[in-house]
């Protein structure tokens, strides 16, 4: 019964919090492997399940100061109007209800899919612009090196690519940020479930960004070269949208072939 109230002033406070999240996944691609976090989370608690079968539950009173963290930051956020804090006050909320009622020993197993959820937390766009700006002039910088030492004649002015009869723009989806975002929310799940030890899983978890940038790098030279020899229609429509699908599946290749690595380099371990 106290469970059963809970969950209904949980769906009480959050409910338009997450309509609109849920909007956002939808509407901005940059964001929608949001829908797919929960799923994930969820499949750690699954993993876990034996062991929260067998722990006891030992309510913890201070994870009642957690609780009233997470509905402050809730009602900051309304006030303030400001999305980012009121999505993360649910984790914090959830954290504090993890500690109350159930204790310390039973938060630590729960703690990879309570923090993991934050990454269906779209990041606030000042954050985001702030990180895919220079990803942007680093990809379109080194992209330009590539296409000269490839004989084509091209130059740069920021993030603008020009050759003599089309100019192309590394656009926030060719930086590498959107596919980063992505990338590191699977890397974790990947790494989780692949490698053994803390510090191999960290390792690859961190190969995401590389991994990430070095794909989108491929994709804006071979996007230069076809538009180079067969104009804008190259860069543009289907082969646009294929060439973001393209991108990614390498990079989950790679980022599979690196765990393969990391797994035969730990032997036995």
């Amino acid at each position: 019964m106290l469970f059963s109230a809970l969950a209904l002033l949980t769906a009480a406070l959050y409910h338009r919090v997450f309509y609109f999240m849920g909007r956002e996944w939808w509407h901005d691609p940059n964001f929608s492997h949001g829908f797919i976090v929960p799923l994930v989370a969820g499949y750690f608690v699954y993993e876990k399940m034996d062991a929260l079968r067998n722990a006891q539950p030992r309510p913890w009173t201070p994870g009642l100061a957690v609780i009233v963290l997470g509905l402050l930051m809730l009602t900051a956020g309304f006030l303030a109007t400001e999305n980012f804090t009121m999505r993360v006050s649910f984790i914090v909320y959830l954290a504090g209800v993890a500690l109350f009622f159930f204790g310390t020993g039973i938060f630590r197993l729960l703690g990879l899919p309570l923090g993991y959820l934050l990454f269906m937390v779209p990041l606030p766009y000042i954050l985001y612009d702030a990180v895919a700006f220079p990803l942007k002039l680093f990809v379109a910088k080194y992209s330009v090196i590539s296409l000269k030492l490839l004989g084509i004649t091209v130059w740069r002015e920021g993030n603008i690519i020009m050759f003599p009869n089309i100019e192309l723009e590394v656009a926030d989806a060719c930086s590498g940020i959107r596919s980063l975002m992505s990338l590191i929310a699977l890397g974790v799940a990947f790494a989780w479930v692949s490698q053994k030890t803390a510090f191999r899983k960290i390792i690859l978890v961190a190969m995401t960004v590389p991994v990430a940038i070095f794909a989108n790098w491929v994709r804006v030279v071979a996007t230069g070269v076809l538009a180079k020899y067969w104009g804008a229609k190259a860069a543009e429509g289907f082969f646009h949208e294929f060439a973001g699908l393209a991108v990614f599946a390498l990079a989950i290749g790679m980022m599979i072939g690196i765990g393969v690595l990391l797994r035969r380099g730990g032997g036995n371990e």
